[in-house]
């Protein structure tokens, strides 16, 4: 059976990795402190990937400006839990809502669109601050690896750059999140 709407993360049995992409300017202060701190924006909405590939897709392999820093953010899964159980789809009213989740089609290392599907979850300004302040365990910088992936791409070594991604595997959602956010299975 194939599945077209899987949560496919890097977890462990506390946590998981999203992926984010920002400026250096943003990027820097997050990475020395363990959490955002301005320049980031706690008054708009932020989105959280845990895809690697599909943000690699967004981000064209942090070459795209204001996306040149890569970074791993460790949430609780707790926290990604009660993201999730306070989503509304995009594709439905949207108003007032704390969290939205979208589903945009999975990417292949190349960049071009699968028949599965990746979730986006934008936390919105209510809960950015439990965001940073209680669901973050750790950032890291992906962006040497990012580009020695990219790298590796261009130089048509596509084996090699597969066997460098993030581990990334089905995440055991609950039932009634599945079927919150529109999950297969």
């Amino acid at each position: 059976m194939v599945l077209f709407r899987q949560v496919r993360a890097d977890f462990d049995a506390s946590s998981l990795v999203i992926y984010q992409a920002y400026a250096p300017a943003v990027a820097d202060p997050a990475l020395r402190g363990g959490r955002f701190v301005a320049p980031f924006s706690f008054g708009r909405m932020t989105w959280i990937k845990p895809s690697y590939r599909w943000l690699m897709h967004r981000s064209d392999w942090g070459r795209k400006a204001g996306q040149e820093r890569v970074l791993a953010v460790r949430i609780t899964r707790a926290g990604f839990e009660e993201a999730l159980g306070r989503a509304v789809s995009t594709e439905g009213s949207v108003a007032g809502a704390d969290v939205h989740v979208q589903w945009d089609p999975e990417r292949s290392l190349r960049g071009a669109a699968s028949n599965h599907y990746s979730i986006q979850v934008g936390i919105g300004r209510g809960l950015i601050r439990t965001f940073n302040d209680e669901w973050i365990t750790g950032i890291s910088d992906l962006t040497p690896l990012t580009h020695r992936i990219a790298a590796l791409l261009r130089a048509g070594r596509t084996a090699q750059a597969r066997r460098l991604l993030p581990a990334e595997r089905p995440y055991p959602l609950p039932l009634h999140l599945a079927r919150r956010i529109g999950a297969d299975g």
